[in-house]
C-alpha cells in the first residue's frame, strides 16, 4: 500500500495517511529536497494504479524554477491525471504547478490567493556570468509564458504582459483567468470527493 515505506513528507502521520489516499501535500517553499521527494511520490503513485487520480494540494509561496519543472515534468510524464488544489496561496511556482493540472481538475479554494510574476533569480560575478545567467533567465521566462499561455488559454503575448510585476488574484480572478477549473466551496466541489476516479 502506498505510504507504508515511504515518508509522504516530514515524518508525520497525517502525511502518511494522505499519500495512502493519493494525496500528495505541497504546503511549502519549492526546493530541490522536497521537489525530490514529490516527485518520488508521483512515481509511485502511478505505478500503484496507472488509471486513478492523484490530488496535488498546494499551498506554497513558490521557489525554484529548476525544482518546480522536476515536478512539472513527473506530472507530465506519468498516466494518471493530476488534480490539482490551491489553498493558502499558491505564488510563482506555486501559480505554476497549480495551472499545471489535468485541465477540467485544477480547483481553489474560494479564499485562496494566486501570484504570477516573472521569473527572478540574484546574479553577480563576472560580467561573463552575468550575461550567462540574465539569457537563462529569459530562457526560463519564455518557456514558463508559453506553458502558462497554454495552460490559460491566454495569448504569450498577454502572459508576458500580465506577469511584468508581481500580479496578485483572487480566486475569482484566478478562475477567470484560467489557472483552474473550479472554485472550492463544498466537498462536493472538488472532483467527486476525489472516490472511484
Amino acid at each position: 500500500m502506498a505510504g507504508d515505506d515511504v515518508p509522504a513528507g516530514p515524518v508525520d502521520p497525517i502525511f502518511n495517511r494522505l499519500l495512502k489516499d493519493r494525496i500528495i501535500w505541497m504546503g511549502e517553499e519549492v526546493k530541490d529536497d522536497m521537489a525530490n521527494r514529490i516527485c518520488a511520490q508521483l512515481l509511485m503513485l502511478a505505478a500503484e494504479d496507472p488509471k486513478k487520480d492523484i490530488w496535488l494540494y498546494i499551498n506554497s509561496p513558490g521557489g525554484s524554477i529548476t525544482a518546480g519543472m522536476a515536478i512539472y515534468d513527473t506530472m507530465q510524464l506519468i498516466e494518471p491525471d493530476v488534480a490539482t488544489v490551491g489553498l493558502g496561496m499558491c505564488a510563482s511556482m506555486g501559480q505554476f504547478l497549480l495551472s499545471s493540472g489535468t485541465k477540467g481538475k485544477r480547483y481553489l479554494t474560494s479564499h485562496a490567493r494566486v501570484l504570477m510574476h516573472q521569473p527572478s533569480g540574484g546574479i553577480g560575478g563576472t560580467a561573463t556570468d552575468v550575461r550567462i545567467n540574465a539569457e537563462l533567465i529569459m530562457d526560463m521566462k519564455k518557456t514558463m509564458s508559453e506553458l502558462t499561455a497554454e495552460q490559460t488559454g491566454h495569448t504569450v503575448e498577454e502572459i508576458y504582459r500580465d506577469n511584468e510585476y508581481d500580479h496578485w488574484f483572487t480566486a475569482q480572478e484566478a478562475l477567470d483567468y484560467g489557472f483552474v477549473d473550479k472554485l472550492v466551496t463544498t466537498p462536493d466541489t472538488i472532483g467527486n470527493n476525489q472516490q472511484g476516479e
